[in-house]
């Protein structure tokens, strides 16, 4: 299916056509769409895109793909489009950093968890990921944002709410393999799930960035 996309280009990316420019996956959050980082939330991107010297991608979630696979619903497969597909498609129409140590993933609240999820899973994609007030753990909220429409309800398919969650990802993650920074404020409703997970991370002996 079509799935539309926003590209921010630095000012300058036009003069040096051999320079290559690393590239900033920026997930929105529930009931956003493509265009929502530069429509509302952050119109000065493209000024941020040339000052930083890099690529701004803002795909479509979907609305509330929570940016997985969907085990429920197949056509929602924002997993596979995002890390593969998107990425594939980018690398192919810009000069771009080539490789993991070129890309970088984020993102705001389900777009949080999406940017953590898909980095774990794809560290071979990824070298550094972000979140943004973060639905790292979303169990604690059974009835939220679609995502029964994604995994099927939690009582009949905790499988699937324990298995997809950021938090489950955690044993695929080895000290130093992504650089991670994770912020979330003190008022947020997930900040105690963030709060677990910088726990879970500091256990398991993963260097990361908390701020609140």
């Amino acid at each position: 299916k079509p799935v539309k996309n926003v590209v921010i280009l630095p000012a300058d990316y036009g003069q040096d056509t051999a320079r290559r420019w690393p590239v900033v996956y920026l997930l929105h959050g529930f009931r956003g769409r493509y265009d929502t980082w530069i429509g509302k939330t952050q119109p000065g991107l493209p000024e941020a895109a040339s000052r930083t010297g890099e690529v701004i991608v803002c795909p479509d979630g979907g609305y509330s793909s929570w940016y997985w696979d969907s085990p429920t619903d197949p056509s929602m497969r924002y997993e596979t489009y995002v890390a593969e597909e998107l990425v594939a498609a980018i690398d192919s129409l810009y000069r771009t950093r080539n490789g993991r140590g070129g890309r970088a993933i984020t993102g705001y609240s389900m777009g949080g968890h999406g940017a953590l999820y898909l980095a774990i899973r794809h560290q071979d994609v990824f070298g550094a990921a972000g979140s943004m007030s973060g639905g790292v753990d979303f169990r604690p909220f059974p009835e939220k944002w679609d995502i029964k429409l994604r995994l099927g309800d939690q009582k009949t398919h905790k499988e699937n709410w324990d298995k997809n969650t950021v938090m489950a990802q955690l044993p695929l993650l080895k000290d130093g393999a992504l650089q991670l920074i994770i912020d979330c404020g003190t008022e947020d409703f997930f900040f105690h799930v963030n709060v677990k997970l910088h726990e879970a991370l500091t256990k398991q002996g993963i260097h990361h960035e908390f701020t609140s």
